[in-house]
């Protein structure tokens, strides 16, 4: 046995009453499992068929979000909404999204902190700075010429 289907045998020992195969509580969250309607969970060949189904739409959106992110376009956004897609079907889906809204929660928390805030506002001055004095050697010995115009 590993931690993985330790982890499994706990969790369907938490299993909701009355909930679907396969549903099971989060610690401290909502049930988890397969979304699918009623009709469609109760033959297995049907439910398979709708997974492979959320699978594929799901990796077609994740996909063509790692795509959009060297090019224009919301690269992460896409990637989480198929994230999402595939939370509706897979329970390792809704708690990889589990965690990272648990994570994105707390980092935001963290950048509203008064330290922190005051922390970046310094760092932010002290690197304007340093451009405004690059920028000021630049001009002083250029002049307002573009680099490609320069004729040593």
């Amino acid at each position: 046995m590993n931690a993985e289907s330790d982890e499994r045998i706990g969790a369907a020992a938490t299993a909701a009453p009355g909930s679907a195969a396969g549903d099971v509580t989060a610690p401290g969250g909502p049930v988890l499992g397969s979304r699918a309607p009623e009709f469609v969970k109760r033959w297995r060949t049907l439910h398979l068929s709708w997974q492979v189904g959320v699978f594929i739409v799901g990796l077609a959106v994740v996909v063509t979000g790692v795509i959009m992110l060297p090019l224009p376009g919301p690269g992460w956004l896409v990637i989480f909404a198929g994230m999402a897609i595939w939370a509706t079907e897979f329970v390792w889906a809704q708690l990889v999204l589990h965690w990272t809204k648990r994570k994105v929660t707390e980092a935001a928390q963290r950048a509203l902190d008064p330290k922190v805030r005051r922390r970046n506002l310094v760092l932010t001055a002290v690197g304007l700075v340093i451009i405004a004095v690059l920028c000021a050697i630049y001009v002083a010995k250029f002049g307002l010429a573009m680099p490609w115009k320069i004729e040593q």
